[in-house]
């Protein structure tokens, strides 16, 4: 594993070593403790598909997820999801401008939800009312070619969110071969400074704040290794790392645990057959406290299956839970598991549990009818987990007390 800090004189390198396990069962009895699934409701936009990228845990109970209903090909909209603690529905808004619409994700404010996003291949900002999902203000910021906000954190002055410009990929809503870029805002949704973040980020996707600094996440040029940023209170750098293997690493997901440790999840070749789930420990400093590649929990030949994470949530033990899909892209494989009707082309949400020491503790996949895959987690307020999953619409996935 390659690990640099650009900032001083510290150089290191760790050799990559992977601690992939495979789950030969495919009931999964090895991990009995693993949570079970309390219940499971799915929401459509008016086009086709639906896909999201984000949940959030609101404190009223409820649950908002994010995302588009459509693609960029042809026309896409913004959706935003609003249910109950039981997953009930309460209110739904689509938001678009032109054919090009991404909601990417979603911070509760004290009087309203802000969503991140793109509005018509413009970075864009959006305060929408908490009790009926009216719209307060609709901002958007071109910073440059085809630009979006991924995430943002909220400061003292306004916010600072971050994401790319001049995307060379426009249809790419995960890697987009752009520039990673920082966008300070005030409480208004104006813009008032900015900062390139190219020197280490091609795509910046997560923002958190510990300790009045700043640490974003995400993919280094070309999608080669997982890419970290800290940053002061104003917003000059302190530092910047890479963490990755020999081969690509994607970035998505971080969290930052209340004692400052840093979680990093995505997905890597480095070292694997096919696409496994890479996650990371890293202390307040930056320095690499244990890594883990996981992947393939069903059991099937691992060159034909993709782990992918896409979020990282840490957890009060010190450790962390992890949020991927997992499946099988090649017709010429697709093998039958057990006795239920589950095969390797029916992707599932694949949910995985990390203490403090990178152990794992369970591993568990979650399906239904068709494909489930899982995009994005929070932790409820009665100590369990809410899942969004890509089922073709927008899937609320609850998951029992962990």
């Amino acid at each position: 594993m390659k690990f640099y800090w650009t900032i001083g004189i510290y150089i290191s390198t760790t050799i990559f070593t992977s601690c992939r396990k495979v789950n030969e069962d495919c009931n999964q009895n090895a991990f009995p403790n693993a949570p079970k699934q309390e219940w499971f409701l799915s929401y459509n936009g008016t086009e086709q598909e639906s896909h999201g990228h984000y949940i959030l845990s609101c404190s009223d109970g409820g649950y908002l997820q994010i995302g588009e209903t459509g693609n960029l090909q042809n026309s896409s909209k913004i959706l935003i999801v609003k249910t109950n603690s039981e997953g009930n529905l309460l209110w739904k808004k689509e938001i678009s401008e032109g054919n090009h619409n991404l909601g990417n994700s979603v911070i509760e404010l004290s009087d309203g939800y802000l969503i991140c996003g793109a509005k018509n291949k413009n970075s864009s900002l959006i305060k929408l009312d908490k009790q009926t999902g009216a719209v307060l203000f609709d901002k958007s910021v071109d910073n440059g070619g085809t630009d979006a906000f991924e995430h943002i954190v909220e400061t003292a002055n306004g916010f600072i969110a971050v994401g790319y410009k001049e995307a060379q990929d426009e249809l790419n809503t995960f890697f987009t071969e752009g520039i990673g870029y920082l966008t300070f805002l005030n409480h208004q949704g104006i813009k008032t400074g900015e900062l390139n973040l190219n020197h280490t980020l091609s795509h910046a996707y997560r923002i958190a704040s510990y300790n009045n600094e700043y640490f974003i996440s995400g993919l280094t040029s070309g999608a080669n290794d997982y890419g970290l940023i800290k940053l002061d209170s104003s917003g000059n750098l302190i530092s910047s790392f890479t963490f990755g293997g020999s081969s690509m690493d994607h970035c998505f997901g971080m969290d930052i645990s209340d004692d400052g440790y840093i979680f990093l999840t995505g997905h890597t070749l480095s070292g694997t057959e096919n696409w496994d789930t890479y996650t990371i420990k890293i202390n307040p400093q930056g320095q690499l406290v244990w890594e883990s590649i996981r992947g393939n929990p069903r059991g099937f030949k691992p060159k034909y299956i993709h782990d992918e994470a896409w979020d990282i949530k840490s957890t009060l033990d010190g450790g962390c839970l992890v949020i991927a899909g997992t499946g099988d892209e090649y017709s010429i494989y697709n093998r039958k598991c057990g006795n239920d009707g589950d095969r390797s082309n029916i992707w599932h949400v694949y949910l995985l549990k990390y203490d403090a020491n990178g152990n794992l503790e369970w591993q568990k996949t979650y399906g239904g009818d068709g494909d489930w895959a899982g995009e994005a987690l929070d932790i409820t307020q009665d100590g369990g987990i809410i899942i969004a999953v890509d089922d073709g619409s927008f899937g609320f996935l609850k998951i029992e007390d962990y």
